[in-house]
């Protein structure tokens, strides 16, 4: 599958070996994907019929060898006979080479074929590249959906002990009923959020097993001391970086190339081509017919040739220079093309560099409005417990704590993919990535089942 696939797999297996291990951690499942996904096989099955274009390009200027063969049998007979015989027989083959000594077009051919497939390998790498990016994304979609569940699920028991509480609180008349259905409300939407939860767990499972081909129930997670630093460098060495090794940018400036070498083949089409033409003929002629029925035979005749012939193309009714012009436009649209992809990339590699400084600082944050909103509820509660607060206002501390938890579990989340995605705009992403971010997962039994 390439020299990116065969790294990884050594790369898997130097990291992780022969042990086995009780949950799926992230290196195992991208080692599955690579043999699995079908997007990636059919960014694979197209880049090798592209590639064999290479190939055709290069056989115009190779030898050509054909082998022809030829048999005639001659009868006569007598008008209202059924038998021709005997018959005469004549027989030959010729075997031929031709090789293009001078074909300015063919060869311009050639090194455009070269240019592209050029540009096919290196949009087959970027498939790669982008693998590691789904696969990572699918990945931590699941353990997101899964603290997603457990926040959800953890909500709706407090709010049914709310409910339980606040209930018989009523029963004994120290709170008014509306207290009780404010309770109660809070409790029924919980429990549809948990529903909610538990539908897009599945569908995160599902999309993770859609990539490899196999279920992954058991996901090893992220640990709470993984790092959150901001990004290396500044944003303009970020993208001077991507200017020199993103992917897609290389294969804009490759297939430029290619329509150049294009150009120069359609300009070259109206020169003259000189061929060398070799060959050997080998016949057998029938003679006349003796008296006594036999055939006699003239004899065989070998024979040999050698030519160098010159074709001079003077018109052709208009498409020389009509698929001249239209290489020229095709030059000037792959410039263009290169232009905004320059463009988009310069701008593609500053947003994700910002984001990852942003995610950062965002992570910080939420760590700290965890701590406020815990507080806030604990203060909360007394007051209601002695009759300063309402429930309401519990309610509304309550899912403000939760809506935090859950804040901090998307942040984080997010960090990580944006940075695997800045390293993949600026073409750094590698499998090592991988493995390194597979240090940070541990084996933990999930809280959240599928």
């Amino acid at each position: 599958m390439g020299r990116f696939t065969q790294r990884l797999g050594l790369l898997v297996c130097l990291s992780v070996g022969s042990a086995p291990a009780l949950a799926d951690d992230l290196l195992s499942i991208l080692e599955l994907a690579m043999n699995n996904d079908p997007t990636l096989r059919q960014a694979e099955a197209q880049y090798m019929s592209r590639h064999t274009q290479l190939d055709q390009g290069r056989a115009a200027l190779l030898p050509s060898v054909a082998l022809s063969g030829n048999t005639t049998r001659q009868t006569s007979g007598i008008p209202g006979e059924m038998s021709f015989r005997p018959g005469q027989n004549s027989h030959g083959y010729r075997l031929s080479l031709s090789q293009a000594v001078f074909n300015l077009s063919a060869w311009y051919a050639y090194q455009s074929a070269k240019q592209s497939d050029q540009a096919g390998a290196i949009s087959f790498a970027a498939q790669e590249q982008n693998l590691i990016i789904r696969v990572a994304t699918a990945y931590f979609d699941v353990l997101s959906a899964i603290d997603n569940l457990t926040t959800r699920r953890q909500e709706e028991e407090a709010a049914q002990r709310q409910f339980e509480q606040t209930r018989q609180r009523e029963e004994v008349g120290l709170i008014a009923i509306t207290e009780v259905y404010e309770s109660q409300a809070a409790y029924d939407l919980a429990r549809n959020n948990t529903i909610l939860a538990e539908d897009a767990l599945a569908s995160g499972y599902e999309a993770l097993e859609a990539i490899t081909g196999q279920p992954h129930p058991n996901l090893e997670v992220l640990r709470e001391d993984f790092p959150i630093v901001n990004a290396d460098g500044t944003v303009e060495s970020w993208t001077a970086q991507a200017m020199d090794s993103n992917l897609a940018l290389a294969a804009a400036r490759y297939n430029l190339e290619a329509q150049r070498f294009n150009l120069k083949a359609r300009k070259a089409d109206h020169l003259p081509t000189i061929a060398l033409q070799a060959g050997f003929n080998h016949n057998v002629t029938a003679g006349s017919q003796s008296a006594d029925g036999s055939q006699r035979f003239a004899g065989a005749i070998d024979g040999t040739s050698l030519a160098l012939t010159i074709n001079v193309p003077l018109y052709s009714g208009g498409g020389v220079q009509a698929r001249r012009r239209a290489a020229e436009y095709d030059v000037v649209a792959q410039q263009e093309a290169l232009s905004l992809t320059r463009r988009q990339t310069t701008q593609d590699v500053r947003n994700a560099f910002r984001r990852v400084n942003t995610d950062a600082l965002v992570i910080s944050q939420r760590q700290q409005a965890i701590t406020s909103a815990q507080s806030a509820l604990d203060a909360i509660e007394v007051g209601y417990e002695v009759g300063t607060r309402n429930i309401v206002d519990v309610l509304q501390a309550r899912q403000q704590l939760f809506i935090a938890l859950r804040n901090y579990s998307d942040a984080k989340y997010n960090y990580v993919i944006d940075t695997l995605l800045l390293k993949q705009i600026t073409g750094l992403l590698t499998p090592q990535d991988i493995i390194d971010l597979n240090q940070w997962l541990e084996e933990q039994p999930a809280t959240a089942a599928p």
